[in-house]
């Protein structure tokens, strides 16, 4: 590997903040950033409330962040730290599939590495965001197309109410406040929501907000 894109790099990322509660592969992600990258410092946290911590301390040039952390559910770390915070954001996970890599890019993530990646392909994830571009492994991106195609799909044979519905599941709204802000019973809610769930081939409400998110549904993850 030529030593030229390793000094494009080097006035973009001197410092990073890795966010991985794991001991081991937090230490193993800072190794291979600073082998592979002129990164100088790096910071580590082991949960999303020491990462905002240490970004009031200091900014990073860029987070490395495992979508995993024992005070985080789904992406709300992601999308805190997406607001707290200018420096780009590689996601760092063992959850590869394209529904969660499309739904990080839309929570703002700058690329995604799944987790056990070689050096080589966290070393091009550096580069591609260095020139600010967004980085998906070669071998997901026709997979989450397909998945984006799917989702798409799916949306489109929800009926025009149950369409509304998952909007407000989007927004983060429950059964009875959907039920208020339509003016229908709370059992009319339920059976939509059923249903829903149902034409989506899922089995939750956060899975149904992540195909929503296939297909750029709303914009409750930007």
């Amino acid at each position: 590997m030529p030593d030229l894109p390793r000094q494009t790099l080097r006035n973009r990322f001197k410092t990073a903040l890795v966010v991985d509660d794991h001991p081991l592969f937090c230490d193993a992600l800072v190794m291979t950033l600073q082998a592979v990258s002129p990164v100088e410092t790096v910071t580590t946290a082991a949960s999303l409330a020491e990462a905002l911590t240490a970004l009031d301390a200091s900014t990073p040039d860029i987070v490395v962040l495992d979508l995993n952390l024992p005070d985080v559910n789904g992406f709300d770390g992601l999308i805190r730290l997406r607001k707290a915070t200018r420096a780009a954001i590689l996601v760092v996970s063992s959850m590869a599939d394209a529904r969660t890599i499309n739904a990080a890019l839309s929570a703002g993530a700058a690329g995604f590495v799944p987790k056990h990646s070689q050096r080589d392909m966290f070393r091009r994830a550096l580069e591609t965001i260095g020139r600010n571009e967004t980085f998906v492994p070669e071998d997901h991106m026709t997979e989450a197309d397909t998945a984006t195609q799917e989702a798409v799909a799916r949306l489109a044979s929800l009926t025009t109410q149950q369409s509304r519905i998952l909007e407000l599941i989007c927004e983060g709204k429950l059964n009875k406040q959907i039920a208020f802000d339509l003016s229908i019973a709370e059992t009319t809610v339920k059976a939509h929501v059923t249903a829903i769930m149902r034409k989506l081939g899922v089995h939750s409400r956060t899975q149904a907000v992540l195909i929503a998110k296939e297909a750029s549904f709303d914009e409750y993850l930007r």
